[in-house]
């Protein structure tokens, strides 16, 4: 199988191809790239109209412009690069011999906070021009392919991914625990879904060599977890006890301004991201690919991420 790629040398990205490398025998990909890296097959983007490849089975588009939490990207970027891009790469697809396209979209493209459970159902209300930009990519595939019946494009709604190699808010916790610091903010009730980067190889493979209908499909790991239970599992892995503390929601709110003025790592947007609920149902995606679990379990998945910090 061949396999035209962009976003090769991020985090999902080495992963992926390490997977389908292992799982798909005779996988061959073309890495889709803003300047040369080295890897195999590079193909520059400003390049791609006029390389002559069409012989391929199929596109994954992973490379994208992510939410910018520190605000300093102008909105006009984001459209460029997750939309702009995303238009000349489908246009593309629509040309070649490749029948399936994998484009990584966000669960943020449909909703910035979540009540109840999020579904696929959902009417999409982006509040950022990230989620605004990665809905409009979505929404021209699924115009374009409107009475194409040849080819098939699967758009990939994933929750926050982990895994070795990947840190973020998960690192924030595991420092906590790995200095022995209470977890403040046991008053705050919330959960939140996870998405094992196991699990998304997985997803990635059955659609690559399975017939499963076109559609938009939301990605996250069976259940979803508490920030508690987050760093109670994050102790266990790397054997330490979690302390909890539970001080008064305001007294942390209160904390967390203070931590905006003076840019500390403990601020309103962490806090938010911290103790939001946020769950995701995968029950689409598993209903297509005829599986009744994923692979992984979350907090196998997350107990493999937290050990790869130690290492």
């Amino acid at each position: 199988m061949k396999i035209l790629i962009s976003g090769a040398s991020g985090f999902i990205g080495t992963n992926l191809t390490s997977y389908l490398t292992g799982n798909l025998p005779g996988v061959d990909f073309y890495c889709l790239v803003r300047r040369k890296k080295g890897m195999q097959k590079e193909i520059l983007w400003e390049d791609l109209l006029s390389s002559g490849l069409k012989d391929i089975d199929a596109v994954i588009h992973l490379a994208g412009l992510a939410h910018d939490t520190k605000n300093s990207q102008d909105d006009s970027a984001y459209d460029r690069v997750n939309f702009e891009l995303t238009k000349m790469l489908y246009d593309w697809y629509l040309k070649t011999n490749a029948r399936k396209f994998i484009y990584v979209s966000s669960v943020k493209a449909i909703a910035d906070s979540v009540t109840g459970i999020l579904t696929e159902d959902a009417k999409p209300n982006p509040l950022t021009a990230y989620g605004k930009s990665k809905l409009r990519a979505e929404e021209y595939i699924q115009q374009l392919s409107l009475g194409v019946t040849n080819k098939s494009f699967y758009i990939l709604r994933p929750c926050m991914v982990h895994g070795p190699g990947n840190k973020g808010n998960l690192n924030l916790l595991y420092k906590f625990v790995e200095k022995g610091l209470p977890y403040p903010l046991g008053a705050f009730v919330n959960k939140r879904s996870f998405l094992s980067i196991d699990n998304f190889n997985f997803i990635c493979r059955e659609l690559l060599t399975k017939e499963v209908a076109s559609g938009a499909y939301n990605l996250a790991d069976d259940d979803a977890l508490s920030t508690q239970e987050l760093f109670g599992i994050i102790a266990r892995s790397i054997g330490k006890k979690a302390k909890v503390w539970r001080l008064p929601e305001d007294m942390v709110r209160s904390m967390a301004r203070i931590g905006d003025m003076m840019k500390l790592p403990v601020n309103t947007e962490r806090l938010e991201k911290l103790t939001e609920s946020y769950v995701v149902s995968n029950q689409k995606i598993k209903t297509a690919l005829s599986i009744n679990i994923m692979p992984v379990n979350v907090k196998d998945g997350i107990a493999k991420t937290i050990t790869s910090f130690v290492q």
